[in-house]
């Protein structure tokens, strides 16, 4: 009879021992979901950055920086964590991928020259805009003579970046054109270096560096009627701690010169690695 009490006195002993453990958890966890953002990057140490490279001088892999993911939106992730005070981790990855990578917390920020929409407004809370590109229009410089107005692409091909805002408004005012939407926009200046199309919409920071390496290419005094392509940062939805943080790094840069700087600057890096 005392074996089996002592028995179940140990066992008595060991769930409340469990009990105490699931309690302690449980509190540490909570502890953390009620953490600000802000106090959460501290702790890690770094700022993580989602971004998608291939799209100079935005983001591009250097090879002058062995393998290294840099650009104007790098160089302005590192400015929001040299502001909160920790390092930089730059995760590289499919465009597609960026938004539902930030909702699910697996990185801090989502800087990829994305323009805001009402549909990703719904999942994620962007910044000011930081760079306020507009829409271009490059040919080969050869037949440059040809165009004086949007109506002379009727009939011809016109290469843009897949889902981007330059291919919705080369299908929208480039009427009669034949438009061909491509996954790079490597690739689309590649279809007009060979002759494969007549003309490519896109970014005039994007197309500077092409028409810098390339001299054959030259980008046309033609405006489009929407031309903004406005590019904003990204953070999970009521992140407005590191939202303010975000938008005072913007203005500062804005305001400074640095912006213009890192145009010029990764626009000459991205033409050098391109040769």
């Amino acid at each position: 009879m005392k074996t089996t009490r002592r028995g179940l006195l140990k066992k008595i002993f060991a769930v409340s021992a469990t009990a105490a453990m699931l309690i302690s958890v449980s509190g540490c966890g909570s502890s953390n979901e009620t953490a600000s953002s802000i106090d959460r990057i501290k702790q890690a140490g770094v700022l993580t950055l989602a971004t998608a490279s291939g799209y100079p001088p935005y983001e591009f892999v250097s090879s002058a920086d062995g393998g290294q993911v840099v650009g104007i939106d790098v160089a302005l992730a590192q400015k929001v964590a040299d502001k909160i005070g920790v390092g930089l981790k730059v995760d590289d990855m499919a465009f597609s991928e960026l938004i539902t990578t930030l909702q699910s917390g697996n990185c801090d920020i989502v800087i990829a020259g994305m323009p805001e929409t009402e549909e990703r407004a719904q999942a994620v809370d962007f910044s000011k805009v930081y760079l306020n590109d507009q829409q271009c229009i490059i040919v080969r410089s050869e037949d440059a003579g040809e165009y004086t107005s949007l109506d002379d692409f009727a009939g011809k091909k016109v290469a843009a970046e897949m889902g981007s805002s330059s291919e919705t408004v080369a299908r929208s005012e480039l009427s009669g054109a034949d438009v061909i939407s491509l996954s790079l926009v490597s690739d689309v200046f590649l279809e007009l270096e060979n002759g494969s199309v007549d003309a490519v919409v896109t970014g005039e920071v994007v197309g500077k560096q092409y028409t810098i390496s390339n001299p054959n290419l030259v980008q046309l005094d033609l405006k489009f009627a929407e031309s903004d392509k406005p590019a904003s940062a990204a953070v999970r939805k009521g992140d407005t701690e590191l939202l303010e943080i975000v938008n005072s790094v913007i203005d500062e840069v804005s305001s400074d010169g640095t912006m213009d700087s890192w145009i010029d600057e990764y626009s000459q890096k991205a033409s050098e690695n391109a040769q």
